[in-house]
């Protein structure tokens, strides 16, 4: 039968109920080759349905597969036949049957006349393995076909229903090598990323995630603390080139797996495992893989020194440094792998932002940067690195051109809205807008210290210091911004003597601390602390404290090498309001780019 004249809803229903099936449950691989054949087909483009498409696609061959040295296509194929011939022996009343003919891949499908009541709404709302809110509109979906719609398959409403919040706690790394966990964190956000970028799915961002790493797992409470409805959670083995991944996707309301994938290959195969398992979390909720989907090709060599870099970069400011030579490196090894590229322009991004001689790091961001772009451009990381290299040039109508990109492709991903707020919104003295973006990144990343530590810091420019403080509660005590911020807030709430205890604690003396002393009269103290001051905005602020407006915009004046960035932060801060409307700050704002 033609698929122009199939009734695509009963046969994607079909298609559901055989996945689901005990049979094909626990067969992933059986499982991506019949969702492939039949979706193909009814797309229409059977033309596609050959051995050397499917090996590519499907089993994640390369481009070059040779079907006589490889006979994984014809093998599968053979099995998938057989196991639906057994599913439709045990369900004879099925009303669709697939069959997939010998000698061919194009899958054939025949339809019983169908009864009325198969086509109310309430049938498919019996399936509990769909999310409430996708019943919800798969029974709108199906009403409207009812009354002579176009057929609309169940992608419809994975597209139109409220996305799914899920989370991937880091795996664990069963080396039990401090030195191995690189790899298992690597991987488990790069799982992160690959899911976020599917559409109908919410994910919790892996500086959240990484809150459970080493703890006892709760899989309620972890859920429940990410806002959650579904986990991911797993281990990881790696020994020489051979890798072992087991994971298991759990409903959180009854701590119950829903998907199980098991993994045992060589290393060479981590990019099909990571494919794999975002496949097998969409089919299990019943999702589509659609335009999100991405899949990179690379050497062990040049991937091992990406992981290496991100895991520097997981850990402190410093890894900034750190992580550079493995980026270069990775890229050295392959000058095709574009998430290479896209973490080295935002590792100078963040560089540039406290090196005395930012000018050849931004020179290396702005090349990795396009470069990235021109490898992937609808990756939302890739276009936040772009985005940021222009608004590091006051760039500024193309850095948020790129920036709002990055957030439509991937809405849920909160570190292009992070980077928006810091890099853009806030330098442009834009601070509501910046506290939405980061209310929304808040969403999907709620646990993520960083996130507090920016919220924090919009809502001190923004005047609201109880809240301000309520969040640099959140921030790890032994982070370097907590007391800081903690200080700012206490002293404009009017708690000096506070502010000053905490902000002394600081092993060497902070700009804050000279405002604050020169702000309540103990001049020759704030004259100290600016003296050891190194960085010119930092002096800024020391002398804005002490009423020093001459001695405040010649600091500006020196710091404008810094780039329209740094010092478009520092002028929104409530510490600056003393040179508000000063012509001579308006001059050192337009030789950097800022508007006035």
């Amino acid at each position: 039968m033609r698929a122009a004249a199939l009734d695509f809803e009963a046969v994607r229903r079909e298609l559901d109920a055989v996945l689901a099936s005990l049979l094909f449950a626990r067969s992933e691989q059986l499982s991506r080759l019949l969702r492939f054949l039949v979706e193909r087909h009814l797309e229409g483009r059977d033309e596609e349905l050959k051995e050397s498409v499917i090996a590519v696609e499907v089993f994640g061959r390369k481009p070059d597969y040779d079907p006589r040295r490889d006979p994984i296509v014809r093998t599968e194929a053979r099995r998938l036949r057989a196991r639906l011939a057994d599913y439709y022996a045990q369900a004879p009343g099925a009303r669709a049957r697939i069959e997939l003919p010998k000698g061919g891949y194009v899958p054939r499908i025949q339809q019983s006349v169908a009864e009325e009541s198969d086509r109310r709404p309430d049938v498919l709302l019996k399936n509990d393995r769909l999310p409430g809110r996708t019943r919800r509109v798969a029974a709108l979906a199906i009403a409207l076909t009812t009354v002579g719609a176009a057929p609309l398959g169940w992608w419809v409403f994975a597209r139109d229903a409220s996305p799914i919040p899920i989370a991937v706690l880091p795996l664990e790394n069963l080396n039990h090598v401090a030195a191995d966990d690189y790899f298992a964190d690597g991987l488990s956000e790069e799982i992160i990323r690959n899911l976020s970028m599917l559409d109908g799915l919410a994910v919790r961002s892996q500086t959240s995630s990484f809150v459970f790493k080493g703890k006892p797992r709760n899989i309620r409470d972890a859920a429940r603390q990410l806002g959650a409805d579904y986990i991911l959670e797993g281990s990881v083995l790696r020994a020489g080139q051979h890798l072992r991944v087991n994971v298991q996707f759990i409903r959180a309301r009854e701590d119950a797996p829903i998907w199980i994938g098991r993994y045992d290959s060589d290393l060479t195969d981590i990019f099909a495992i990571q494919d794999e398992i975002s496949r097998g979390i969409v089919n299990s909720l019943r999702l589509k893989l659609g335009r999100g989907r991405r899949r990179y090709e690379t050497s062990v060599a040049a991937y091992d020194l990406y992981l290496h870099g991100r895991e520097l970069i997981r850990h402190s400011f410093s890894g900034f440094d750190q992580s550079v030579p493995f980026f270069e490196a990775a890229i050295a090894k392959d000058a095709s792998f574009a998430p290479a590229y896209a973490a080295l322009a935002i590792d100078e991004a963040m560089r540039s932002g406290w090196l005395s001689d930012p000018a050849p790091s931004l020179a290396r961001m702005r090349t990795a940067s396009e470069k990235a772009v021109e490898l992937d451009p609808l990756s939302a990381e890739h276009l936040t690195a772009q985005a940021i290299a222009y608004a590091r040039d006051a760039r500024w109508r193309e850095a948020e051109r790129s920036f709002r990109r990055a957030i439509e492709l991937e809405p849920h991903n909160p570190m292009p809205r992070n980077h928006f707020a810091l890099e853009f919104l806030e330098p442009l003295g834009r601070i509501e807008e910046a506290l939405q973006e980061l209310r929304a990144a808040e969403k999907d990343d709620p646990l993520s210290p960083e996130v507090y530590q920016r919220l924090a810091n919009v809502l001190i420019v923004l005047g609201r210091y109880d809240d301000a403080v309520a969040y640099t509660m959140k921030m790890p005590p032994d982070s370097s911004l907590t007391d800081t911020w903690l200080g700012r807030a206490w002293f404009f709430q009017g708690r000096t003597p506070d502010a000053i205890e905490i902000l002394r604690r600081k092993p060497s003396p902070s700009a804050y601390l000279g405002f604050v002393y020169g702000r309540s009269g103990r001049r020759a103290e704030a004259e100290e602390v600016a003296a050891h001051l190194e960085k010119p905005d930092d002096q800024a602020i020391a002398f804005a404290g002490m009423g020093e407006k001459d001695r405040a915009v010649a600091a500006l004046e020196r710091a404008t090498s810094l780039g329209p960035l740094r010092l478009g932060r520092v002028l929104v801060y409530p510490e600056m309001a003393i040179l508000r409307g000063d012509p001579r700050v308006k001059a050192v704002r337009k030789k950097v780019g800022l508007p006035n």
